[in-house]
């Protein structure tokens, strides 16, 4: 009897007979399979999840008003309270709950750094790969600019605009005395050494062998960009990003520190750095030691889930086949 079956159903049948069976491995198995084998990226992911969670559901759990004092049976205000069971984290020197400022203090600070690393990527992204794919004049005019932001200092900057931004008064309240106007000002000053990054890397990757095939195949330029080049550019994207955004709630949580950030009563981390260094001093060391904790502990986890994602966004990485 003729056997009818397809060459690829017979091959299959002997190497389960042979136990040589190769499951077919994707491109999303592939990048699944590295971040899972980084526990450290794994355990900062986590971490990260928690934190913005916590942060997002804050009004829905059982926090205090991080505004409001907290008074006993007396009505006398619980200023400087250590940590005990009824108030975790105690209570800063205007008798507010530390616990609550902290969960909220992270909205501010995590809105900054989203926001911060998202224009970055952005426009660090858009300006690279333009001037490294059309070099020339193109090229030497983003770059001059590129290098024009990149000679303005941070930090100063950052504390002039900061001060600046509330007393403009066409500019919304929520730009001039919320985290978006500082996280638009970081972002702009920032996407200078993303752009540089992403430049190398299409001026590398433009005269490769794949892409002069898909010149030859009649692909445009916007497909070359985008199906082509980027996607092998991404590596050095995904890093600069992250590093951005740990960086960026630190700049913010600086500049709370300094005065200069978001104005009181919202909360944030810096904010809440700074007033308990003060009174740190003192003994009262629970505002420092949980605000601090969390700042670091964010920014931490952020770099770290940034070395997982580029290992496992890596071409160059290998895993054994199933």
């Amino acid at each position: 009897m003729t056997d009818t079956r397809g060459a690829g159903e017979r091959l299959e049948e002997l190497d389960a007979v042979e136990g040589l069976a190769v499951e077919p491995i994707t491109q999303w198995d592939l990048f699944w399979t590295r971040l899972r084998r980084h526990r450290l990226a794994m355990v900062a992911a986590g971490v990260l999840t928690f934190m913005v969670l916590l942060v997002v559901l804050a009004p829905l759990l059982p926090f205090e008003d991080p505004t409001q004092r907290l008074l006993d049976d007396t009505g006398r205000t619980l200023r400087n309270i250590g940590p005990r069971g009824g108030i975790l984290f105690g209570t800063d020197e205007l008798g507010r709950d530390v616990l609550s400022r902290v969960v909220y203090g992270g909205r501010a600070s995590l809105i900054v750094g989203g926001v911060t690393g998202a224009l970055v990527c952005t426009m660090g992204t858009l300006v690279g790969s333009i001037a490294g794919y059309y070099p020339g004049p193109v090229d030497q005019s983003l770059m001059r600019f590129t290098d024009l932001v990149l000679g303005l200092p941070l930090l100063p900057v950052a504390i002039v605009v900061g001060r600046i931004l509330p007393d403009v008064e066409w500019l919304p309240s929520w730009v001039g005395d919320g985290p978006i106007g500082i996280a638009l000002l970081l972002g702009f000053l920032s996407w200078g050494g993303l752009a540089r990054i992403v430049r190398a890397e299409f001026l590398s990757l433009r005269e490769k062998e794949f892409v002069e095939a898909a010149r030859a195949a009649g692909a445009n330029d916007r497909r070359i960009v985008f199906r082509h080049i980027l996607p092998n550019a991404i590596s050095p994207i995904i890093v600069q990003t992250t590093l951005i955004v740990g960086i960026a709630i630190i700049v913010e949580a600086a500049l709370s520190f300094l005065g200069f950030g978001i104005p009181p009563p919202t909360p944030t981390w810096g904010g809440i750095v700074s007033e308990g260094g003060r009174i740190a001093v003192r003994g009262f060391w629970w505002q420092l030691v949980f605000g601090g904790t969390a700042l670091v502990v964010t920014v931490l986890s952020i770099n770290f889930l940034g070395d997982g994602l580029r290992d496992a966004l890596d071409p160059t990485q290998t895993i054994e086949r199933k």
